[in-house]
């Protein structure tokens, strides 16, 4: 019964419910390491309690994906080509693993002050947020997809162009090591930033080509 029902949404060119549902939980997972990551600069979460907690929104995130990826197995159509839905959920994971490898630095690293993130963690999440509307809107309206995943894009770039202004900032000056320490914390946002505008590509390709 299960299986004729996803047969008659694909046949009415709307998304697989099971499809749409791995890929929000997916989504879902890295909006929440986001704001555990701005909770943490804002001094709301020890990094060592955020580090504690992110593995569990790792594993979380890592859940969904495999659910992902048996649905695309099990299912013989997909409206949307199984290459693009592959290269968003792929690009999901990096953007989580980006945002995990942050919490796990500032954990590691100790940095007296973090506030400095706070304008590239915006970024992050307005681009996850974007991305979490592009997904819905494949499931029931693939136009509107385009532009939200236009807006993520945008908030990736935004995130890359603020990195390299960190760049700028944290070279002027005497070179610490504290410095160094937010260079490599910087960087882990801007790869954060680099897999949104990926996983915007793979949404509004996929999109257009219905």
């Amino acid at each position: 019964m299960r299986r004729l029902s996803r047969v008659r949404d694909l046949l009415a060119g709307r998304m697989d419910t099971a499809l749409t549902e791995a890929l929000a939980g997916q989504l879902g997972a890295t909006k929440e390491g986001a704001h555990l990551a701005m909770a943490m600069v804002a001094g709301e979460i020890d990094n060592t309690g955020a580090h504690q907690r992110m593995r569990a929104i790792e594993h979380l995130g890592d859940t969904q994906r495999a659910r992902l990826v048996v649905e695309l197995e099990s299912v013989l159509i997909t409206p949307i080509d199984r290459e693009d839905l592959f290269r968003l959920s792929r690009a999901i994971d990096d953007v989580l693993d980006a945002l995990r490898d942050f919490v796990r630095g500032a954990h590691l690293y100790r940095l007296p002050g973090q506030t400095g993130f706070t304008p590239l963690l915006d970024q992050v999440i307005a681009g996850i947020e974007a991305l979490d509307e592009a997904v819905r809107a494949l499931a029931s309206k693939p136009s509107a997809a385009v532009g939200d995943a236009l807006a993520a894009k945008k908030a990736g770039g935004a995130v890359r162009r603020m990195y390299q202004y960190e760049i700028a900032r944290i070279f002027t000056g005497e070179l610490t090591a504290d410095k160094m320490k937010e260079l490599e914390l910087a960087r882990r946002l801007e790869i954060a930033g680099t897999a949104i505008a990926t996983a915007a590509d793979a949404a509004a390709e996929g999109a257009m080509k219905r």
